[in-house]
C-alpha cells in the first residue's frame, strides 16, 4: 500500500500531466496523446482523489465537471472598471478617433495591436498565489456576477499559473462559442424540444449564466484573452504587444489573428483584410479592435464615459436581410412624440431574429417609398436597433403596391373624425419646422411610463429596481398615499410617495424587494441638480445639455425662470431648445410636479453662483476601496458639483486618490507618481468647505 506522500506526489503528477495536455489540446491545438490515454490519466486521478479526499483541491482538473448547483451569483466589484468600447463603421470615423487621440498626447509617436472584435462574452479571471480565484461578468463595468464555479468548466482557461506569475493578477477574456459549438448546440436543443439561440453570444452568456455548472460543463465554450486588468507584486511589460506575449508564456489562451500595427494606415490593412477573410474564421467576429500600443498612454488617455480613449471597436459592414414589412405601428414616446416603427415577417439578420424594426418619422418613410406590403432590405449594425433601409427593387415596381403611408391615416379618430393618441386619445400636434407629431396630453399612460423608465434610470435618478416592466405597473396598481386613500402613479414625482407596504404586497414583490425599492428612491434625493434637469424629460435636452443648464444656473427656479434670449445666450443652445425649456416651465402640471419633487426632499446641491469660483475647481480625484458614509457615485456626484473631477484612471494630473476600505492597484500606482492620498474623512471635510 502507497504511502501518503507517494499518494500526494502521484495526485500531483497527474494533475501536472493532465494540465499540460488540456493546454496542447484546447490552446495550443496540437496534442500528444490520443483521448483516451487522456481520459485514463483522468480516471486515474478521479479515483485517487475519491480515495484520498484530503488531497482534493479547487484547482484540480476534475473540477471542471462543475459543482453543484448554486442558489444564486454573488457580486465582485472589479477593482478597475471593465469598460466597453466606443464603435466606429467608417475609414472617416477612425480618422477622427485618431485624431482626437494624437491630439490628446501631442507629439508622442504612436504604435497600435489589432485584435479581432469576438462575438462572446467579456469576462474578468483572478489569479491569487498561481491559482484561478475567481471570475466574473463585465456587469454594469464596476459589478459582475460572481461566475467563478462556471468558468472552470472551461478547459482553455488555466486553472493553475506558474513560471513567474505575479501574487495577485487579473486578466480580461472573451468567452465565445466557436461556429460548430453553436450549431451543434442548437441541434441538441432542437432534438431536445428546446427554444434555439439566436447567435453565439447569447448562447455563451446563457451557458456562463446556469446555476448549475455542470450544465456550463456541457457546453462547447472557448476563450481567448485580450489583456491584463491589474497586477499586484510583479513589474509587468510596458506594452500591450509584450503584455499578451507574456501572458501566452504563463499559459493563456491569445489569439493568433493579433497583429502589431504600426500606423493607422496598417490598422485600415488589417481592417480590409479580415473583413475579406471573417467567414472562413471559426468564431463570429463582428470588426476589429485597435488598441494603442503603449500602455502608459493607456493611463494618460484614460476614459470618456464608459470608454476608453486608447483603443476603438472598427466594425465590420452591418448585416442586411429582405423581409416582408407586414404593417407600420405608432408607439408614444416619453415626450409625447408618435413614433412609427415596422411589424416584420420574422427573419434571421447576423444570428438575431427580427421582428420590429425603426421607421424614424413619417418624413423618412416617405423618402425612402416604404409600404406596408413591401419586401424590404433590414440592416443591423453592430448592436443598434435594426432599421429598413427601403423596399426592394421589385417591390418598388410592383403595381398592387398600397399607398403611400401617412401617419395620420394610422391614428384612432375621435367623436368629430380628428386623428388622435393610439393610446390616451388626446389631440395630436406637429410643432412648427419639425418631422414628429406629438401626443398634447401630458398625462397620456405611454408617456408617463417612458417617462418614469426615463427618470428612473441610470443616467438620470438612477432609481434601480424600477425598469420597463415596473414603471408599467406603478401605473396601474394602488401605491401612493393621497390624503386619506391611495391611487396609481400618474407622474415621477408620485414615486416619491410611493408607500412600502403597499408595494410589498404586489405580486411577485415581497418586503425585501419592496425595501430595497424604497430606499433607491429615497437615496435619489440627493442627486446634482444635472441630473435632476435630465431626468425631467425636458424635449431635446440630453444629458451634457442638462450639465450645460446646470452650469447656468444653480437651481431649477432660476431655469424656470430664463428667457428664450437668457437660454440662447449659452453657446450651446438655439431658439429651437431655448423654446422648447420654456415651454416645458410653462405648463402648470411640469411646474406641480417639480413643487412635489421638492415636497418630498429631492434637493440638488446648487453651486455656486456665476462667476464665483467653485471649492473644488481644477483638482481632479480617484477613489479607490469601499466608501463606508456615502456610495461612490455619491461622492462623485458631489465632487462634480463643487466643481472638481471624478476619474476611474490614476494619472500624472491626479490631485488626490481617496483612499476607502480594501483599496485596489490605483493605490499603489498613486504612490508611484508621488500623488497625495487621502482618507474619507478627509473628502468629506473637502466636500463640506473645511479645508
Amino acid at each position: 500500500m502507497p504511502s501518503l506522500d507517494e499518494v500526494k506526489n502521484r495526485i500531483e503528477k497527474l494533475r501536472s500531466e493532465i494540465n499540460q495536455h488540456n493546454y496542447r489540446y484546447y490552446v495550443l491545438d496540437s496534442p500528444e496523446i490520443s483521448d483516451g490515454a487522456f481520459d485514463s490519466l483522468m480516471r486515474e486521478l478521479k479515483s485517487l482523489e475519491e480515495q484520498y479526499p484530503q488531497f482534493l483541491t479547487p484547482d484540480s482538473p476534475t473540477q471542471r465537471v462543475g459543482a453543484a448547483p448554486v442558489e444564486a451569483f454573488g457580486v465582485v466589484a472589479h477593482r478597475q472598471p471593465l469598460l466597453s468600447l466606443g464603435n466606429v463603421f467608417s475609414h472617416d470615423e477612425l480618422m477622427a478617433w485618431y485624431t482626437r487621440t494624437a491630439r490628446l498626447i501631442g507629439d508622442t509617436p504612436l504604435d497600435f495591436v489589432g485584435e479581432h472584435k469576438i462575438d462572446g462574452l467579456a469576462v474578468a479571471l483572478t489569479y491569487v498565489d498561481g491559482r484561478f480565484n475567481t471570475g466574473a461578468t463585465r456587469g454594469d463595468g464596476y459589478r459582475g456576477e460572481n461566475i467563478t464555479q462556471n468558468l472552470r468548466t472551461i478547459r482553455s482557461i488555466p486553472l493553475t499559473v506558474t513560471g513567474g506569475a505575479p501574487p495577485s493578477f487579473e486578466v480580461r477574456g472573451e468567452v465565445y462559442l466557436s461556429r460548430k459549438g453553436f450549431h451543434r448546440l442548437n441541434q441538441e436543443r432542437a432534438a431536445e424540444g428546446l427554444p434555439l439561440f439566436a447567435n453565439p453570444r447569447n448562447a455563451a452568456a446563457g451557458s456562463v449564466r446556469q446555476l448549475d455548472p455542470r450544465i456550463t460543463a456541457q457546453r462547447p465554450l472557448d476563450i481567448y484573452i485580450y489583456m491584463l486588468g491589474w497586477a499586484d507584486g510583479k513589474a509587468t511589460p510596458s506594452t500591450h504587444w509584450e503584455t499578451m506575449e507574456w501572458l501566452k508564456s504563463l499559459g493563456f489562451k491569445v489569439n493568433p489573428n493579433n497583429r502589431r500595427l504600426k500606423d493607422i494606415a496598417d490598422i485600415e490593412r488589417y481592417y480590409q483584410e479580415w473583413e475579406e477573410k471573417r467567414k472562413g474564421l471559426t468564431y463570429e467576429a463582428d470588426g476589429i479592435v485597435a488598441k494603442i500600443n503603449q500602455l502608459n498612454l493607456h493611463e494618460e488617455l484614460g476614459d470618456i464615459g464608459h470608454e476608453p480613449r486608447w483603443a476603438i471597436a472598427y466594425k465590420f459592414p452591418a448585416d442586411q436581410a429582405t423581409t416582408v414589412l407586414k404593417s407600420i405601428e405608432i408607439s408614444v414616446g416619453r415626450t409625447g412624440s408618435l413614433n412609427p416603427y415596422a411589424v416584420l415577417e420574422p427573419v434571421s439578420v447576423g444570428g438575431v431574429t427580427i421582428r420590429q424594426a425603426a421607421l424614424h418619422n413619417e418624413d423618412d418613410i416617405r423618402r425612402k417609398d416604404i409600404r406596408e406590403g413591401d419586401t424590404v432590405i433590414i440592416q443591423r449594425a453592430g448592436e443598434v436597433i435594426p432599421e429598413v433601409i427601403g423596399p426592394t427593387p421589385a417591390s418598388r415596381e410592383r403595381k398592387d403596391r398600397k399607398r403611400e403611408f401617412r401617419l395620420l391615416d394610422k391614428l384612432p379618430r375621435d367623436d368629430e373624425r380628428q386623428p388622435v393618441c393610439p393610446v390616451c386619445g388626446g389631440r395630436v400636434f406637429r410643432p412648427e419646422g419639425e418631422v414628429m407629431y406629438y401626443c398634447a396630453n401630458a398625462a397620456c399612460p405611454a408617456q408617463v411610463q417612458r417617462l418614469i423608465e426615463h427618470f428612473a434610470s441610470r443616467g438620470a435618478m438612477d432609481i434601480r429596481g424600477i425598469g420597463e416592466s415596473m414603471a408599467a405597473t406603478l401605473l396601474r396598481v394602488i401605491v401612493v398615499k393621497d390624503g386619506d386613500g391611495y391611487r396609481p402613479v400618474r407622474n415621477v414625482s408620485d414615486i416619491y410617495f410611493i408607500d412600502k407596504d403597499k408595494l410589498a404586497g404586489l405580486e411577485r414583490m415581497g418586503e425585501k424587494s419592496a425595501a430595497n425599492i424604497v430606499k433607491a428612491i429615497s437615496g435619489s434625493k440627493v442627486r446634482p441638480l444635472a441630473r435632476i434637469i435630465y431626468a425631467l424629460g425636458i424635449r431635446h435636452v440630453g444629458e451634457e445639455m442638462a450639465q450645460n443648464l446646470a452650469g447656468e444656473f444653480p437651481s431649477l427656479e432660476e431655469l424656470a425662470a430664463a428667457s428664450p434670449e437668457r437660454l440662447m445666450s449659452i453657446g450651446a443652445i438655439g431658439p429651437k431648445i431655448a423654446e422648447s425649456i420654456v415651454d416645458f416651465f410653462r405648463h402648470q402640471e411640469n411646474l406641480e410636479i417639480i413643487r412635489r419633487l421638492k415636497e418630498a426632499g429631492v434637493r440638488p446641491e446648487e453651486k455656486a453662483e456665476k462667476g464665483a469660483e467653485l471649492p473644488l475647481s481644477g483638482r481632479e480625484f480617484v477613489i479607490t476601496g469601499r466608501l463606508e458614509t456615502m456610495s461612490r457615485q455619491a461622492a462623485e456626484d458631489r465632487i462634480k458639483n463643487l466643481g472638481g473631477a471624478a476619474r476611474d484612471n490614476v494619472t500624472r494630473r491626479t490631485d488626490y486618490v481617496v483612499v476607502g476600505a480594501d483599496p485596489g492597484s490605483k493605490l499603489a500606482r498613486a504612490r508611484e507618481l508621488g500623488i497625495s492620498t487621502i482618507d474619507e474623512k478627509e473628502l468629506v471635510r473637502l466636500l463640506e468647505g473645511k479645508t
